[in-house]
């Protein structure tokens, strides 16, 4: 958790050794299955066209990018390659993480206007807040009311872009205040018509809520999810899917309650087992069981 969140403020990336193996050939004909890209964070800015080769082989076709610099593109590789690479395996980028934080605080568009390009040309359908700072997010309800407020100019901005905004939480978000969580200020001072959210499922059990109340509480609001399950011994490590404490099948079973359109499988950094051998596993059962 601690380093996923200081890798969205920071440009420091740990890069280690990982190679997804030709076995990862596996593909689903039901729903499709999408990944976070930085599940690949190790891999994926040593080996850029590598690494998204095999994504394709394993049968992904969305993918969720991470890591975009103005200065860097992704990792070292330009939108447009990028974009080259994705098509050439058979992959879109559904939507991309980028940090915001500097144009919530300060108003600056040249970023902004630096992601919307990406995005245009990646063919995204939405670019996702992945985390915001503590600063703008405060230690109150009305600090979580202006955080909305610039999340729903930043809405404006993208709609009117041809482009989709989504949120993506944390468990900070589920902090109480008075008699209600900052998710819950910022589920009702956004717009809907231009802020969707992307539902991060573990940090939602984590925190200790339930998703299928979150969908009960505000249908249609949560078009994306991440799909990452809880070791059953240490709560604060992802394991694969099916093999922790969270029930899937009933998440699954209410996604069109919750508006659901897009998931995507995530083992954050918080992540110990070997990153090819899981990623099997947690494709496997969701393939099987879950869509």
């Amino acid at each position: 958790m601690i380093k996923r969140r200081q890798f969205l403020i920071s440009s420091g990336l740990a890069l280690g050794t990982l190679v997804l193996a030709p076995s990862l050939a596996f593909a689903s004909k039901k729903r499709s299955i999408g990944i976070q890209l930085y599940t690949l964070r190790d891999s994926l800015p040593k080996n850029v066209k590598g690494v998204l080769a095999q994504v394709g082989k394993a049968g992904f076709t969305g993918v969720e990018t991470f890591g975009y610099s103005q200065t860097n593109g992704f990792f070292g590789t330009s939108a447009k390659d990028f974009q080259s690479i994705l098509k050439d395996n058979g992959l879109k980028a559904t939507s991309n993480h980028f940090d915001f934080n500097s144009y919530i605080k300060d108003g600056k568009t040249d970023i902004l206007n630096s992601y919307i390009e990406t995005a245009h040309i990646l063919g995204s359908e939405y670019v996702t807040i992945p985390y915001v700072i503590q600063e703008l997010r405060g230690k109150s309800i009305d600090d979580y009311k202006k955080l909305a407020a610039g999340i729903n100019k930043v809405g404006e901005i993208c709609h009117s872009n041809g482009l989709k905004l989504a949120y993506h939480n944390h468990d900070f978000e589920f902090i109480k205040f008075e008699n209600t969580t900052g998710y819950e200020v910022l589920l009702n001072e956004t717009d809907k018509n231009i802020v969707d959210f992307e539902l991060d499922l573990y940090w939602v059990v984590r925190s200790g809520n339930d998703p299928l109340k979150l969908f009960k509480d505000h249908p249609g609001r949560f078009k994306m999810w991440h799909v990452k399950d809880m070791d059953k011994v240490n709560l604060d490590f992802n394991t694969e899917i099916g093999n922790g404490t969270i029930d899937f099948k009933s998440i699954f079973a209410q996604a069109k309650q919750s508006g659901m359109e897009h998931f995507f499988l995530e083992h954050e950094s918080n992540y110990i087992p070997n990153p090819v051998e899981s990623i099997k596993t947690s494709f496997d059962y969701i393939n099987k069981n879950l869509i």
